[in-house]
């Protein structure tokens, strides 16, 4: 089969496509032939070489697709050959076919193509695991969403506002970047490359602290994103792009009973994956299939030309979801 891999770490010139063996399947797993493929920020992780995948995972990147199953190993519960699903894979979704557990497959919702299924598991689980369990967002409290117009960003928008009416300030570099945000339910969207952010999130919120926060760049900012805290508020950590160290104060941490809750998807337990792959099909899959919400494909390139697809990845052109057609 035709697969995109990582020969060598470092910018997106390592991916090259390669023919690998169909992968096997065991219990509770299904095999997919992938239609496409979503391209993801742990991806380039993985292909920098700090984020390697787990023991006995396959080198092949990709954490999420959409596709038709042809095979099922035992204990798949109601899986068949033959349906269509979108997936939330440990990886080896840059490939014609992909190897899945069960647990972590969903139904594609109505009206959905291949390339926008392929856009949903990875953004909708962390997004859910982020804003709902870690961030504990509560009807009606605030949330800032630092890069409101990536795929997480975005679902985490329309969560927020269809299942807690949150008010909802996200950051957002462009113009551009920021109107979409806003269209897509954000109360207000503000440039963060302007020193004096913080003050703006503030009087975005009528001058009050947020009850939760959503950043994926830690290093100095977050010392900045405590102090935006409401009393009692919870600021959650989904990556580390501005620096792995950050100079907090601890008394005033206690004092005003916050939390810094860390949060991956990847290494968490299959009866974890499976928990939460119930939760979206409840909660928000009948958001996607009414159009109630929905995860913007920014652009899609043929699987040969995932380097192509990394480079927009790592200029930050996009807005909302890079995808690879496998087809």
């Amino acid at each position: 089969m035709r697969a995109v891999v990582c020969e060598g770490f470092g910018d997106p010139s390592v991916l090259r496509a390669v023919e690998r063996p169909v992968p096997g399947i065991g219990a509770g797993e299904v095999l997919v032939r992938v239609a496409a493929a979503g391209v993801n920020r742990p991806d380039a992780t993985q292909r920098l070489g700090l984020y390697p995948p787990p023991p006995g995972v396959t080198d092949i990147p990709g954490l999420d697709i959409a596709g038709e199953i042809v095979a099922c190993g035992a204990e798949v519960g109601a899986w068949r050959a033959g349906d269509v699903v979108c997936a939330l894979i440990p990886g080896g979704g840059y490939a014609e076919y992909a190897a899945a557990p069960a647990a972590t497959c969903l139904p594609v919702p109505a009206g959905l193509e291949m390339r926008s299924a392929a856009a949903l598991p990875e953004v909708c689980f962390t997004a859910w695991t982020k804003l709902m369990e870690a961030g504990r967002l509560g009807f009606g409290e605030s949330v800032l969403i630092q890069g409101g117009t990536s795929g997480v960003g975005l679902a985490a928008i329309q969560m927020a506002r269809a299942l807690r009416g949150a008010r909802v300030i996200v950051t957002a570099s462009t113009a551009e970047k920021r109107a979409q945000a806003e269209a897509f339910g954000a109360d207000a969207a503000i440039d963060y490359r302007v020193d004096d952010w913080p003050d703006q999130v503030r009087k975005a919120n009528a001058g009050l602290g947020v009850d939760v926060i959503l950043d994926a760049q830690g290093g100095d900012y977050v010392p900045r994103e405590l102090a935006l805290l409401s009393e009692g508020g919870r600021l959650v950590l989904l990556g580390a792009h501005r620096g792995v160290e950050s100079t907090i104060n601890v008394r005033d941490l206690i004092r005003r009973r916050l939390s810094i809750v860390g949060s991956v998807i990847r290494s968490r337990t299959l009866a974890e994956k499976r928990a939460i792959a119930k939760s979206l099909v409840e909660n928000v899959w009948p958001l996607l299939a009414k159009g109630v919400m929905r995860i913007p494909v920014h652009a899609t390139f043929p699987l040969e030309r995932a380097e192509d697809a990394h480079w927009m990845l790592e200029r930050n052109e996009q807005a909302g979801k890079i995808v690879l057609d496998v087809r």
